[in-house]
């Protein structure tokens, strides 16, 4: 035995039982020549070490999307399934089992949720549902690990039963028979988290509780990220790197190519990690010390809230809103990653099926959704100005996102796909679970996100050596001045903000720009290029070509937003 997957429908459990399994030592990969993510351990049986895959949920084995299609094709290598089905919708999951009970590959199943079946009168006779399966049936609860060393040593059981390939209708005249004869319903008292399910996924109830629970994220992100900033990086970076940095400078000559490339400029000579630019400086301050800060406070919430089970009906609240712009309600995810930081925003492009849809995602959230630190910036600057002036930039944004999304929505060829998720119930999630999931998160990043920062601002820093940059200073400066009324000083911003965003609008300040020209260039700066970190993710997510595509259209909505509110305030 080499491989066992893990399969089932979404959100029943797979990835507890997964992480059950193969305790802390996992890869998270993408299966070949796709953006879908799986992830890989290994567990012990006996003297055995087979390879464990947490296979991207599927609802069947006709794929309707580019994950299930991988779930599809990973079928073809592995030597037994673990089929995870939520005892709590046996109906429903049954399906997909009977599609693999026709595979010849050796099968069990993990009856998961167990617990739950007791709360809500649901009672399965266990012994009857292997016979009708003819296969080794366990019932589980990967939150608390009950079961999960049942299962294992059930595997050795698992059996390739001879099943006859039925059509759709035969085989849900046959899940009927089972259900009949294997589950029994109880009356049983509504608990107040199914109380609170109901409430939070109809429309009056349903949008106060929304609006609640991602203000009270937000709050909470913004909370630990802006501490462990102040707190930890930032005087890690100050206390023990800069005196390196400094050091490093001295034996590379100041004002030499090295020294600008690696170290960056000195400031009254010190290095300001925000402003030197070096790829040795800024280069690794901007992911480590301003960008994983909020990954991590995003990442902690997002798996509180994964594992509670209220991100699908966020996704069903928000499903009919977003079908306008082109996307479907699970886009609301990047959304709300990027208003913390635009670069797990656009790590998360990726749970969104087809090209259009990542394409569309990928060019409202980097135009139109400000992360955190350029808001907390604009908000700062322009706020002593007055209250309205910030619901001018905010507003043109919105504004923006709903306009631009209608328009790609209308231009761009196909559909926006209909949303198809199963609603888990609420429960209460294992510290545990979140803390892995969280881990998992954050390593990825470090290793996909910082590399191609480094290389960016590597690429940047080489330019400004050149003296390309001044060129391209000089080339835009009539757009400045003549369609945006700034003065050309207002180049550097604009160059610094491909680099940190909420750095160039702090160089807003020292202009002594009027209150129009701190709004329109607060909201060309928002709109018109994503910083280095969130561009090469995106280049990642999307593709050289795709993200040029997605950049004309940035520089292009910049000319004409800034162009009109030069005219109209």
């Amino acid at each position: 035995m080499n491989k066992i997957l893990l399969m089932g429908n979404p959100n029943v459990g797979k990835s507890v039982i997964f992480s059950r399994l193969t305790g802390a030592r996992i890869i998270v990969s993408n299966y070949p020549g796709t953006t879908v993510e799986f992830t890989q351990g290994h567990m012990k049986i006996d003297e055995e070490r087979p390879a464990v895959i947490d296979v991207p949920g599927t609802y069947n084995l006709e794929p309707t999307s580019k994950a299930e299609e991988v779930a599809v094709r990973m079928l073809k290598d592995g030597d037994l399934i673990i089929n995870v089905v939520n005892a709590t919708n046996l109906e429903r999951n049954l399906y997909l089992t009977l599609q693999l009970l026709e595979k010849n590959i050796s099968l069990v199943v993990a009856l998961n949720m167990w617990d739950e079946t007791k709360h809500q009168g649901i009672n399965i006779d266990i012994e009857r549902l292997e016979k009708e399966l003819g296969v080794p049936v366990v019932p589980t609860c990967g939150l608390t690990g009950e079961g999960i060393k049942e299962l294992i040593i059930r595997l050795k059981q698992a059996k390739t039963p001879k099943a006859k390939i039925t059509s759709d209708s035969d085989k849900w005249e046959r899940i009927g028979e089972i259900i009949e004869r294997v589950q029994k319903l109880t009356h049983h008292h509504h608990t107040f988290l199914q109380r609170l399910e109901d409430l939070s996924i109809r429309p009056l109830s349903g949008i106060p509780i929304a609006l609640g629970v991602i203000y009270a994220a937000f709050t909470i992100i913004r909370f630990i990220g802006e501490g462990l900033i102040t707190y930890i990086f930032e005087p890690l970076f100050d206390k023990a790197w800069a005196p390196i940095m400094l050091k490093l400078g001295a034996v590379l000559g100041e004002d030499t190519f090295l020294h600008n490339v690696l170290v960056g400029n000195l400031i009254d000579g010190a290095i300001d990690f925000k402003m030197s630019f070096g790829v040795l400086t800024t280069g690794f301050f901007v992911p480590i010390a301003m960008v994983l800060p909020y990954i991590i406070s995003f990442y902690l919430m997002l798996g509180i809230l994964e594992d509670f089970g209220y991100l699908p009906r966020l996704a069903v609240m928000v499903d009919n809103l977003m079908h306008h712009i082109g996307l479907h309600g699970f886009a609301i995810i990047p959304m709300m990653l990027g208003l913390g930081c635009n670069v797990p925003g656009a790590l998360a492009i990726r749970i969104l099926e087809g090209r259009r849809e990542k394409f569309i995602a990928a060019t409202l959230m980097a135009v139109a959704i400000p992360c955190m630190a350029q808001i907390a910036m604009i908000v700062g600057l322009v706020g002593e100005r007055g209250g309205q002036y910030l619901g001018i930039i905010f507003g043109t944004l919105f504004i923006l996102l709903i306009v631009k999304g209608l328009i790609m929505n209308k231009v761009l060829k196909g559909s926006s796909p209909e949303i198809l998720v199963e609603i888990p119930p609420y429960r209460i999630p294992q510290l545990e679970a979140v803390v892995k999931k969280l881990w998992m998160r954050v390593s990825g990043f470090l290793k996909e996100a910082v590399p191609y920062v480094l290389l960016g601002i590597l690429f940047v820093n080489i330019l400004y050596a050149l003296k390309i940059i001044d060129f391209f200073s000089r080339a835009f400066s009539p757009i400045l001045t003549g369609l945006w009324g700034l003065p050309k000083e207002a180049i550097s911003a604009l160059i610094i903000g491909f680099l940190r965003k909420d750095v160039a609008v702090g160089m807003l300040g020292p202009l002594n720009l009027t209150t129009k020209q701190l709004v329109i260039g607060s909201t060309v700066l928002a709109i018109y290029f994503p910083c280095i970190a969130t561009f090469v993710m995106l280049v990642k997510e999307l593709g050289i070509k795709d993200m040029l595509k997605s950049a004309t259209i940035m520089i292009f909505v910049a000319l004409i937003v800034g162009t009109l509110l030069n005219i109209i305030l």
